[in-house]
Formats: structure tokens, sequence, C-alpha cells
């Protein structure tokens, strides 16, 4: 049986999520209820933390859009951290690495975001 474990921490800049386990089929469901109790306020960043991820499939990536999609909603941005390479691999083919701000690990997310980028690139680091 697949199973995922789903914490949330507190950062300077908003929740930091972590998913451990496998986000597939049986188990996504588990994070769209997570993110949509988590109570995002404008400006926030929310942070999926992916270090312990070990599988994704096209369930986990629609519920990591599901949380995008909570988290714009809500007047506030998403992030993705510490992506394993088959996951990130996916999200390059479907172009969801230009959608999602990808970070090495949750640390590199929370640290101090601008408040001004430079032209073509969003002040929250969605351009890269």
């Amino acid at each position: 049986m697949n199973t995922v474990k789903i914490a949330a921490r507190d950062a300077a800049t908003g929740p930091v999520i972590e998913i451990v386990g496998d986000l597939d089929h049986a188990t996504a469901h588990e994070l769209r209820d997570f993110v949509a109790r988590t109570g995002l306020r404008p400006g926030q960043l929310m942070v999926l933390d992916l270090a312990r991820l070990e599988f994704c499939d096209s369930s986990g990536i629609t519920a990591l859009i599901a949380a995008r999609n909570h988290a714009v909603a809500a007047g506030a941005d998403v992030a993705l951290a510490a992506v394993p390479a088959n996951t990130l691999r996916v999200l390059r083919i479907v172009g969801l690495d230009q959608v999602f701000p990808l970070h090495p690990d949750a640390h590199s997310a929370t640290g101090d975001r601008p408040t001004t980028a430079p032209p073509g690139q969003h002040p929250r680091g969605r351009g890269r």
C-alpha cells in the first residue's frame, strides 16, 4: 500500500509543507486536502518540500498544480524545493518548471525574497 506523510512548519515567508513517501493516485487527495486546510494569506510563500518524496505519478503532479492554484487564489506564491530528479524530469517535459519556482532545498526557498526584480523576472522568483 502506498503511503504519504505530510507535515507543515512555519517559516518567516509562510508554510513549508514536507511531503514524504509516494504522491500518487492513492495519496494525492491527502496533499490537496492538507493544502486546502492551510491558512494561506496574501503575500505568503508556500514551499512544497519534496526532499523525501519517493514517487510521483500524474495524480501527484495534478496535486502539485492544485496546490499552486490554491496559493494563487489566496494571493500567495508557491515554490517547490528539493525536487527529486525523476519528478524534475517530468516537470520539465510538461513545462511546469516554467510555472513553479524551483529551489535546491527548503532553506533556500524561504530565504530573503527580493521585492523588486530585473525586467522580465517576477519579484518572487518565477522568472529565471
